[in-house]
């Protein structure tokens, strides 16, 4: 087997690199939404305690801070895959015998996809917050007349 001349080598190289940077961007983009939906929907909850004076009810599984978690916890998963998968292909550069992997294409896929099908309840459903805001609850007579 004649091996490929070092310019071919190191474009190869520089081009696994590259995915991997890649594929470490799409992570801390996971991880920042993730960050940022578990924050807003806690923000959301307070806003609502504000203008209604009642706390806001959330589903115990179907809520912004678990859809949030899930996502910072794949960002995680998918930093440890792109560095797994960096060295994998290095190696089988340097062995001449690289074989592109669709499978982890696909799961990624599928994993971010049934994540933004589980995030479509969150964005459709809302609470009704009222239009006029409550006038504060009265004083008892005691104290009126202090």
């Amino acid at each position: 087997m004649t091996r490929k001349p070092q310019i071919d080598r190191q474009r190869e190289h520089q081009a696994n690199e590259r995915t991997f940077l890649a594929w470490l961007r799409t992570s801390i983009a996971l991880i920042g939404f993730g960050f940022a939906i578990a924050r807003f929907g806690i923000f959301l909850r307070q806003i609502q305690i504000v203008v209604t004076q009642e706390t806001a009810s959330q589903h115990p599984i179907f809520n912004s801070e678990n859809l949030g978690v899930i996502l910072v916890v794949f960002g995680i998963v998918a930093i440890a895959l792109a560095a797994w998968r960096y060295d994998q292909v290095f190696w089988q550069i340097e062995r001449g015998d690289y074989r592109p992997n669709r499978l982890i294409i696909w799961m990624t896929t599928g994993v971010v996809m049934i994540l933004g099908l589980l995030s479509l309840p969150l964005v459709f459903w809302r609470n009704r917050i009222p239009t006029s805001v409550p006038s504060p609850p009265s004083e008892p007579q005691s104290q009126k007349h202090l």
